[in-house]
């Protein structure tokens, strides 16, 4: 490998890298949001939609200089259907379980709609989603140690929404810009959540404003970016960081505790869904 492409390659690394530490610190900063601050979730949303709107019509300005008719109202209500799910979830759900349940109902549904569309699974890919529905089942089982019901629900259902949107996201030929119009129509129907404001501060209303400028609007990005140096099973693969980076940042951070039943579903679900990833490439 020549000097030049062992930079390229780095520089993927180190981009990829950040990417997904951005992902993860969206779950951070609503939990922390939500648990060390008075802001309610649904003041969360608005602040976080309304600052990602900002920051990715801004880049995209820059860019292309212009911003007409990015987007799609189908993709603009996916978009607000996670983010307001995804906040209310975090109420009472650990950073990490919410992250697991997000990313692994993200991909339970793209998984799904290929079936539905006729694609076909192998061995391995069934096994591997066999065992990704037994994690979720040991990670939702009633216990001492399972999580919310209604959160669980919530996140589950955020991360369907999400995964109809990532759907809807390949029929768009530039994601960045189709991302940008998106949040842009999505932020002011935020708006309707007005009547479930209740309370904000200062610390609440920072965090709102990272998690969209930064950990939504640079991260996608950067990850945007990358993508067309990635092959679609390398995309998927590194998704699988997101979960874990978002677990033991909360660990240090928020002092949270990896609990067995967790350890055990993020092993399952991850690597199961790793399982069908990896056969896919291989067909």
């Amino acid at each position: 490998m020549t000097q030049a492409a062992r930079s390229i390659t780095i520089r993927i690394i180190l981009q990829v890298a950040l990417a997904m530490t951005a992902f993860a610190a969206n779950s951070l900063l609503c939990r922390i949001a939500l648990s060390q601050t008075s802001t309610d979730p649904a003041t969360f949303t608005i602040i976080r939609l309304l600052a990602g709107a900002v920051t990715l019509c801004s880049i995209v300005l820059l860019r292309k200089g212009k911003l007409r008719n990015a987007g799609s109202w189908q993709g603009a209500l996916s978009l607000l259907t996670y983010a307001v799910a995804f906040s209310f979830a975090y109420v009472n759900l650990p950073t990490g379980t919410g992250a697991l349940l997000l990313f692994g109902s993200v991909q339970a549904t793209m998984i799904i709609t290929g079936l539905y569309q006729g694609e076909r699974l192998r061995i391995i890919q069934w096994t591997g989603l066999l065992t990704a529905f037994g994690g979720l089942v040991i990670l939702v089982a009633p216990g001492i140690h399972a999580p919310n019901p209604f959160s669980a629900l919530l996140m589950t259902i955020a991360g369907m929404a999400w995964g109809v949107y990532s759907l809807l996201g390949r029929k768009q030929g530039d994601p960045l810009t189709a991302t940008a119009g998106n949040f842009l129509k999505a932020a002011p129907l935020s708006l309707l959540f007005l009547p479930l404001a209740s309370a904000i501060d200062s610390q609440g209303a920072f965090f709102a404003i990272l998690s969209g400028s930064i950990s939504s609007g640079m991260g996608y990005a950067i990850w945007y970016s990358i993508l067309p140096s990635l092959k679609a099973a390398q995309a998927a693969s590194v998704q699988l960081t997101v979960p874990v980076i978002a677990s033991t940042a909360a660990v240090f951070i928020l002092g949270e505790h990896v609990t067995f039943n967790l350890a055990i579903a993020s092993v399952a679900i991850l690597g199961g869904i790793a399982l069908v990833i990896l056969g896919r490439n291989r067909a």
